[in-house]
């Protein structure tokens, strides 16, 4: 019986009705007539140009993003590795490495393996741990090299698994 009453105030009954709610605006809250009211008044000309400024923006910042994907990618990567998250520290020591997005520049890439490694990035070990065995400056200790491999091979890195067979058995990584 309840819902039939509520029903039946919400909904108008004729078009005599009807005209009572549209002039039922001044029962309104205060609060519900500002929000019409401010509904009403067209956007004054520096909100139209700041809408169109903003749209202009987003269309030259995702045909930049389009056209120079990788500056963007290594950009992006680079601010999630000074974060700390040590995927992030790999792909960047990998695009210093191969220049991608970026000039090449062994020595930086070495850097950033060294900050992943830390946090036992396996890859990162590996890689920091083969550009050592191929002269990259690294500051590497002697015999940090082959724990460095051995890591990498505990955790799945099948490169490693290699190296440790032909290059370690024979005494390279010291």
């Amino acid at each position: 019986m309840a819902d039939q009453e509520v029903r039946q105030r919400l909904l108008p009954r004729d078009k005599e009705e009807e005209g009572d709610l549209k002039d039922g605006f001044e029962n309104l809250p205060l609060k519900a007539r500002l929000k019409l009211a401010r509904k009403a008044k067209a956007d004054p000309a520096y909100i139209l140009i700041l809408e169109v400024l903003m749209i202009v923006f987003v269309a030259v910042a995702g045909m930049y993003c389009w056209f120079y994907f990788e500056n963007v990618h290594f950009h992006v990567t680079h601010a999630y590795a000074h974060l700390g998250y040590d995927v992030a520290q790999h792909q960047v020591g990998q695009r210093y490495l191969h220049g991608k997005g970026v000039d090449k520049h062994p020595d930086k890439a070495m850097e950033w393996f060294k900050k992943a490694a830390d946090q036992g990035h396996p890859h990162a070990a590996y890689n920091l741990a083969v550009g050592h065995l191929k002269g990259f400056k690294t500051d590497l200790k002697p015999g940090e090299s082959h724990r460095l491999i051995h890591h990498a091979a505990a955790n799945g890195v099948r490169e490693a698994h290699e190296v440790l067979n032909t290059v370690c058995t024979k005494g390279g990584c010291y």
